[in-house]
């Protein structure tokens, strides 16, 4: 195929068409107009003819994480995008702009936010709109970007990319992107470019619906997509639905039979709203827009934090590095001064980073390591290629001592006070995680140990401050430490979290002050969704069951040899199961889940679960959980948190009764709120379905003006709200992979 012809089917995914100009960076063999290769575990070969257009491509193999990563000589700013042509067997690949003058950098691009259909056997031409970059449609902005990355995934990348140019302007074609009915009477229609709205036409069961009005309505933040509400003079019915638009594009529906339900808004009962917490939240802005309400400075790297100097050590995540740290002090300050509640992590080990330089494994020293750091060639991952562990070093090379009289020096100085600390994060695999300072397992006891000494020194500092631990990463080490079945039977064969809960109470009632408020610990879903398929990401949507359905049978490892000598072990119902265990060893202690992720945070599903989870954390009375890492505000997991608490419209102070017989949590989800005078009903409905519409007919809710948020369905990542009319509940619509907020105005 000639590189003209390859213009002609121009296969570009976000629907634009380009005018190709100005700079090409790569065509034919070489790099062009001064770009020069900054790639990194990446091998190349810019004259491949094992797919090609004209005389060659670049053939990449990029290992995990790995890039193809190229630099320009000035800035690339002022043009409109960049165009490329791929061919792989849909590598696994996302794309990012840097700035070296400054390191700053776009948002990650997905290579799946583009197109889902790239083979092997030709090539894709793609488009990245530098005013609308996806998935959630940022503009580039301004800036000194000089450096494209195409970065692999953990998995690695091999594809063959060519005629890579920048584009001096992009003209949006005019179309329809999707019709969906929501609601009891609306149809949402989205577009892009100068469409006309004004005639579309509404057919119901072979009727022509009439139209009684049509609002367009700005996009929230930054989106190339538009949106028009569509209202109908009569409501939806079960039946098939179609909507065609002026230009003779036309999307259909089978609407299906109302599921039964209620809302009961006076039985209800308080939400905590610390549910609603991120790890490391970017700025005051970020806090106010999203609705955070606690914010966690937390992580694997805060275990080796010095707060007299500000470093702090990367351990194995990345080749043990040390490197310069926020300050927590100052931390703190401006995360409480936006309004969200603040949790500082009090490291709980015997060192701290002692500058921000150092590295524990030089390959000077230590040679024939397995990894070494890309941007630095003499820092080593402290592994050898067999995976057994190179010897420890003298910890001082890189660490500081840190004993209590530290911590408590550290907690006692600080300016603005936090209102909860966690005791570390993880211990129990600092073995690995921390292995330069380190290396001995640590068991039962020394966790215990380290836990009471150190909340005792926070409580001492800081009277007024609530503790958490012991922040266990995961569910084999809530039951066993790393050192193993021994360890355990030496502790009369308790699983882990029961002995150290018993442990703790027994402290308290010995000494008469309570060490411990928050039972912490981390979650990750142990399903396997890394494929993102179709059904990665229906097991991805089912699997927030594990939270809170006792029925529901782990859907990983979990379900197989138990770990733990609980009851029904394969059904980790989480929330409930904890609850349980704090009540018969620890009475009075809350549940904290200081870590979570959805596994997904740059796909649709990953924000869809995600309002599934918080709105399960209110339902199961959860006391507090932060999300890992930072959500990015626009993508599909802010979409979440914008729906409950965004720009200051709030889901509820309180979680109200919802009671619908038949529902199928694998494909529904239903969240009531309301507030202290019942008098602002609110609901969350999530369709978990990728094609099909659902329909509710709900007793208890309502009549009025609603104030409707939604993101999902045909319209994918993007958020748009509206306020409609709401005369009846009998039949509520929700589209396919949507997710839909719905709060009574008057």
């Amino acid at each position: 195929m000639t590189f003209l012809s390859s213009l002609r089917i121009l296969l570009v995914a976000s629907s634009l068409s380009a005018v190709i100009a100005d700079q090409v960076i790569y065509s034919d063999d070489a790099l062009s107009n001064g770009w020069q290769d900054w790639s990194w575990g990446t091998t190349l070969d810019y004259s491949a003819t094992n797919v090609k257009e004209d005389a060659s491509s670049i053939a990449v193999n990029s290992t995990a994480w790995a890039a193809l990563s190229l630099k320009s000589l000035s800035t690339i700013g002022s043009f409109a995008g960049l165009r490329f042509d791929i061919a792989g067997d849909q590598p696994e690949l996302q794309f990012y702009i840097q700035s070296t003058t400054d390191d700053s950098q776009s948002p990650t691009i997905p290579l799946t936010a583009l197109s889902k259909n790239i083979t092997s056997t030709g090539f894709a031409s793609l488009l990245l709109d530098f005013s609308a970059l996806p998935p959630a449609g940022d503009p580039l902005g301004n800036g000194t970007w000089d450096r494209i990355n195409f970065q692999a995934e953990g998995n690695g990348a091999i594809y063959n990319i060519d005629n890579i140019i920048l584009v001096d302007s992009i003209v949006v074609e005019p179309k329809f992107l999707s019709a969906e009915p929501i609601g009891t009477n609306t149809v949402a229609v989205t577009g892009q470019g100068a469409i006309d709205y004004s005639n579309i036409s509404v057919i119901l069961n072979g009727k022509t619906v009439k139209v009684s009005s049509i609002k367009s309505v700005p996009s929230v933040d930054v989106s190339t997509k538009s949106i028009t509400y569509v209202t109908l003079g009569s409501q939806f019915t079960p039946g098939t639905l179609v909507i065609t638009t002026g230009d003779g594009t036309s999307f259909s529906y089978t609407l299906p039979a109302a599921l039964s339900g209620s809302i009961n808004q006076l039985n209800a009962y308080p939400i905590n709203p610390h549910i609603y917490g991120v790890n490391f939240p970017t700025s005051a802005s970020y806090i106010q827009h999203l609705g955070v309400t606690i914010s966690r400075k937390g992580g694997n790297a805060e275990t080796a934090y010095n707060p007299f100097g500000d470093f702090t050590n990367a351990g194995n995540d990345w080749y043990f590095e040390n490197r310069a740290a926020d300050n927590a002090d100052d931390w703190v300050g401006w995360v409480k001064g936006a309004n969200s509640e603040a949790i500082l992590l009090l490291p709980a080990l015997d060192w701290v980073s002692k500058d921000a330089t150092s590295y524990s494994y030089p390959r000077t020293i230590y040679a024939d390591q397995a990894a070494y750091d890309p941007y630095n060639s003499d820092a080593g991952s402290g592994q050898f290629a067999n995976g057994s562990w190179v010897t420890p070093p003298d910890p001082s090379n890189v660490y500081a001592p840190w004993k209590l009289t530290a911590a408590k020096s550290y907690l006692s100085g600080l300016t603005n006070k936090p209102q909860l600390i966690t005791i570390d994060n993880e211990i129990e695999i600092a073995s690995n995680t921390h292995q330069d300072m380190h290396p001995i397992p640590l068991g039962y006891d020394e966790i215990l140990e380290r836990v009471l000494s150190f909340s005792a020194v926070a409580k001492q500092a800081i009277p007024s401050v609530q503790v958490a631990a012991p922040s266990t990463c995961a569910w084999w080490y809530y039951w066993t430490s790393i050192v193993g079945d021994a360890d355990k039977m030496a502790h009369n064969g308790s699983d882990f979290l029961p002995w150290f809960l018993t442990q703790l109470h027994a402290h308290d009632r010995q000494t008469g002050k309570r060490l411990l408020d928050f039972l912490d610990i981390h979650y990750y879903f142990a399903p396997d969704t890394s494929a993102n398929d179709d059904a990665a990401k229906a097991l991805r949507l089912r699997m927030s069951r594990s939270l809170w359905d006792p029925t529901y049978i782990d859907e990983s490892w979990i379900s197989g040899t138990p770990s733990n000598s609980q009851p029904n072990p394969d059904r980790v119902m989480l929330i409930p199961r904890m609850q349980a265990l704090i009540e018969k060893y620890y009475p009075g202690t809350k549940l904290s889940i200081g870590e979570w992720s959805s596994t997904s945070d740059t796909d649709l599903t990953g924000g869809l679960l995600t309002v599934d989870v918080l709105g399960i954390f209110g339902r199961y009375k959860l006391d507090q959980a932060t999300y890992w890492a930072t959500p990015d505000e626009k993508g599909p997991i802010g979409l979440a948190y914008w729906l409950f608490r965004g720009y200051g419209t709030y889901f509820g102070d309180l979680n109200a009764q919802v009671s619908i017989p038949k529902i199928d949590p694998d494909v529904l989800s239903v969240y009531a709120g309301t507030n202290i005078l019942r008098n602002n009903a609110t609901l969350i409905i999530v369709n978990k379905h990728p094609k099909d519409p659902v329909a509710l007919d709900l007793a208890g809710v309502p009549k009025g003006t609603y104030f409707l948020r939604h993101f999902g369905g045909q319209a994918g990542i993007a958020k748009f709200q509206t306020t409609v009319a709401v005369d009846s509940t009998k039949y509520i619509v929700v589209p396919s992979y949507t997710a839909v907020f719905l709060q009574r105005q008057k």
